[in-house]
């Protein structure tokens, strides 16, 4: 926000990359608007089109390259010619259900196999509380983290990067969680736990990858100590995906069963 002759001024630091490079591009596929217009303000749903612009085979794209260990140059070689919003939303709102159907699959599974005999036991039950648990841990490491550091950065001084870029960087890094999630209805303890950290290593490296060359920018040289902090939620984040949504265990009855009723 910024004070000029007029009275005050709302001022957007997103990157005007997505709008000047998809100028054009609506109306030769045959969509009615051509972009947005130049005096949409940054609270219409104009002003955010051209973030949500993409085709399916470049948001998949960027997907599968997160999984690549070399993706320290990911910005530049395959966020161009600019971010998108679509991708990274997509791609949290997935792993928000991967999580809540596979954890709930998983419990049936661990029920099922304690008890073979019991056939209510194979009944698959949702815990729509873990679904909140999901929405709120996926959407605040997600999108709250960049956004959040992003602001940091900004008021530091460091401005290589947009609040756009943060997020789908983010957003696209945790795309391996999505498999994960999938596989972890193994009912196998110790694969779990290797699923699990194969997707810390891999997302926290691309994450360190693509962030601390922009913390190394900053005059100031602490600064690149936050790469510490964000290692410290990224394993936060893990343990809490391991924990809440993927510690069922099958669990077998010990001698004779109880004649009591």
């Amino acid at each position: 926000m910024q004070e000029g002759p007029e009275g005050l001024q709302f001022q957007s630091f997103l990157s005007t990359d997505a709008r000047a490079t998809n100028q054009g591009t609506n109306a030769s596929r045959g969509f009615i608007s051509d972009g947005p217009s130049k005096n949409a303000g940054f609270w219409t749903l104009d002003y955010y089109q051209p973030y949500f612009d993409v085709d399916t085979k470049t948001v998949l794209r960027r997907c599968y390259t997160t999984l690549l260990p070399r993706s320290q140059n990911y910005l530049s070689a395959h966020l161009t010619p600019s971010a998108d919003l679509y991708g990274p939303f997509w791609t949290l709102t997935t792993l928000i259900f991967a999580l809540f159907v596979c954890s709930s699959l998983a419990s049936s599974i661990a029920a099922y196999l304690s008890h073979p005999s019991d056939s209510s036991a194979a009944v698959l039950e949702y815990d729509f509380g873990l679904l909140s648990t999901a929405v709120g841990l996926v959407y605040a490491y997600g999108l709250g983290v960049p956004v959040l550091l992003w602001l940091a950065l900004r008021y530091m001084g460091v401005g290589e990067w947009s609040v756009v870029e943060a997020v789908a960087v983010w957003g696209y890094a945790q795309f391996i969680w999505i498999p994960v999630s999938l596989l972890c209805v193994i009912p196998i303890p110790v694969v779990r736990w290797v699923l699990v950290g194969v997707a810390f290593v891999m997302s926290g490296w691309f994450l360190a990858a693509n962030v601390y060359p922009i913390l190394a920018t900053a005059d100031a040289k602490p600064v690149r100590l936050i790469i510490i902090l964000l290692a410290v939620l990224h394993a936060a984040i893990a343990l809490c995906f391991k924990i809440l949504f993927f510690s069922y265990y099958v669990v077998k009855e010990i001698g004779p069963e109880d004649p009591l009723p």
